[in-house]
């Protein structure tokens, strides 16, 4: 009865809130939008009542800001809709002083479908249609917080180097594809081609026609010095290299695929110099995180995915207030679709990409570090599920104690979680180990 008693009040206490938040949230001046761009912007503003105040266009430029900051000096600090989350222009919306509401892209569809069901689009229809959108439900919307300088740098480096993986990654595969034209030996003898010895190899061995004139030594000397001489795969190596004339390419071929090979072994090698680069400078941004020891605590992370953690998640503890919260961010929680008798439930594809691909390699590499999330993995993967479906829903278990760690600023402790899992009786440590 008392739990119930509880529950009621907090039930009754929670409309009173609500009901002054929205008394107040109408008593506003002005509920604003921007339509961004790369170079101008629509601004439009209405009243409490839904009519327009004002309707114009700024450049993306110094002068064009100077303007929007003129013209709603009167206003004071103004609620604002805008279809992102970061970028150039919530910036300047937060420096001149506006409360910054983003609105999910499907959100924004819809907005704009109520206000044009024919479904013609126009920059000041969608400034209008967000703006009345936040007039109407804005009061139960979050508004973005300024960011601390340290996390949003730390943020912007870790996905930058994400995309400069990537770039290597394409220029590795597209290597890989010219040596096949031309020097089908190479690949055969070196595995892995994400590794500097690889691409020095072409470097100092350019076409068969190099290698074989080189002779025995110079390779040995070359395998030797790149530290790439086994008992296994040296001898294996140097048979290869002497077979280097069979399947080889034409001469014109060699000529014109030799070139483009060095050109991308050039373009990795900066790559590869620009990206140790990032690492530097992440890992002194994250030493200076206040979350370090505790993203640095997960087993698996590292160096590389305990800053991404952190930087993806952030510092703003009111923003997350429930597990949930940050399990539908990720895109790890599931949705369910009712109507009727019908009902399904699929993967949940709105989600923050960034968070989720660290999620997921981080989860990869906890299954090698834990026990419980090893027989976590391995039990989905015997229901049938695929490898990526086992790591998302493992990745979907650790935000709830990331969660956790999160909220009460404590590292992950094994041991304590060990025997919170045995003291509630987990189902994981019931399951047989095979």
């Amino acid at each position: 009865m008392e739990g119930s008693v509880k529950r009621r009040k907090n039930r009754v206490q929670k409309m009173q809130s609500s009901g002054e938040n929205i008394e107040s949230w109408y008593q506003k001046k002005a509920y604003g939008a921007l339509d961004w761009a790369s170079e101008k912007h629509t601004v439009c503003l209405v009243n409490s009542q839904g009519k327009i105040l004002e309707h114009f266009e700024i450049e993306h430029s110094g002068s064009g800001w100077k303007k929007f900051r003129e013209r709603l000096a009167n206003y004071g600090s103004v609620a604002f809709a805008i279809e992102t989350s970061q970028g150039p222009a919530v910036e300047q919306l937060l420096e001149a002083g506006m409360e910054v509401y983003p609105i999910n892209a499907k959100s924004a569809q819809a907005y704009r479908e109520r206000k044009a069901p024919s479904g013609i689009k126009d920059d000041f229809l969608d400034a209008w249609s967000f703006a009345d959108a936040l007039r109407v439900d804005g009061h139960g919307w979050k508004a973005l917080k300024p960011e601390d300088p340290l996390t949003k740098e730390l943020r912007l480096l870790c996905r930058d180097e994400v995309n400069l993986i990537e770039q290597r990654t394409a220029l590795i595969n597209q290597l890989r594809h010219t040596l096949a034209d031309y020097y089908p030996v190479a690949l055969e003898a070196f595995e892995d081609w994400n590794s500097l010895s690889a691409w020095m190899f072409i470097q100092r061995f350019p076409t068969p026609q190099s290698l074989l004139q080189a002779g025995k030594r110079q390779w040995q000397k070359f395998l030797q010095t790149r530290h790439l001489w086994r008992a296994e795969s040296g001898p294996r190596r140097i048979e290869l290299f002497s077979q280097a004339a069979q399947l080889a390419a034409s001469e014109p071929t060699t000529n014109a695929k030799s070139l483009l090979a060095l050109s991308l072994v050039q373009m990795l090698l900066v790559l590869e110099k620009q990206l140790a680069e990032y690492r530097k400078r992440i890992e002194q941004l994250f030493a200076r995180h206040p979350d370090h020891d505790l993203f640095g605590s997960l087993p698996g992370a590292g160096k590389k995915l305990a800053p991404r953690l952190a930087a993806e998640i952030g510092t703003d503890r009111d923003r997350f207030p429930k597990a949930s919260n940050l399990q539908c961010l990720a895109g790890t929680a599931p949705v369910t679709v009712a109507s009727g008798r019908f009902r399904s439930v699929h993967r949940r594809w709105a989600s923050n990409k960034h968070l989720l691909h660290a999620l997921h390699l981080f989860a990869e590499k906890s299954i090698q570090q834990c026990v419980w999330a090893e027989r976590y993995y391995h039990f989905h993967r015997s229901k049938d599920c695929s490898h990526a479906n086992a790591v998302r829903r493992l990745a979907h278990r650790w935000l709830k104690i990331i969660h956790k760690m999160w909220l009460d600023r404590q590292p992950y402790d094994p041991e304590l979680h060990h025997k919170n899992q045995l003291k509630h009786g987990s189902w994981i440590f019931r399951l047989e180990v095979t």
